[in-house]
């Protein structure tokens, strides 16, 4: 009985090891400056293959994001978003993508940050 128990207790040891939770929570700095650039950053990152949800904070500039790390990486979420235009902590946007954001948005022009405040 006591070899069919401990029998028992590896098996379930070793099933709850494979059946952890996938996803992972991280919260990274975008910039930008408004709810246009709220949106576009929101959709680039939802665009990374395996992120389930990203909310960006227009005052703190933090981007919380819920990832699954088996289908996607921060890198990877980062790049999209500097693809969108967006800098981020690790990654610069080009400056063609940078170029292509409306007037309103260009969050490296000291004047539009300040008629954004």
């Amino acid at each position: 009985m006591q070899k069919i128990l401990l029998i028992l207790g590896v098996m379930f040891i070793g099933a709850t090891g494979f059946a952890q939770n996938k996803n992972a929570k991280a919260t990274i700095e975008v910039d930008g400056v408004c709810g246009m650039c709220k949106e576009r950053i929101e959709k680039a990152s939802i665009q990374a293959k395996g992120v389930k949800m990203a909310t960006w904070d227009v005052d703190t500039h933090q981007l919380s994001l819920i990832y699954n790390e088996k289908k996607t990486d921060l890198n990877t979420i980062q790049q999209s978003i500097a693809d969108s235009g967006h800098d981020t902590q690790e990654i610069t946007a080009t400056d063609e993508a940078y170029e292509n954001l409306m007037g309103c948005c260009k969050y490296r022009d000291p004047k539009v940050v300040e008629d954004h405040q």
